[in-house]
């Protein structure tokens, strides 16, 4: 069984959600910029990320923290 924090698969999606609306991508064109980074995420699927319907793994993680240009500190501060 899945543990969820909050009844949330992931705890950073409205961070990733945030950051995708500051920089003005679509779901669709973040996607396409992850597979540049060889991380293949579709748009139906980050949507699902951004409401913490979905888990996040750790290499998608990286991929988002590259492309939108998150700071670690702003990931961390999710977790705590």
């Amino acid at each position: 069984m899945l543990k969820k924090y909050e009844a949330k698969n992931n705890v950073l999606g409205n961070l990733l959600f945030k950051y995708r609306f500051q920089k003005g991508f679509s779901k669709a064109e973040l996607s396409r910029k992850l597979e540049l980074h060889a991380i293949y995420v579709n748009p139906y699927e980050i949507g699902r990320m951004e409401k913490g319907l979905m888990l996040i793994k750790d290499f998608e993680l990286i991929g988002f923290w590259d492309v939108l240009e998150i700071l670690a500190q702003k990931i961390l501060n999710c977790i705590e």
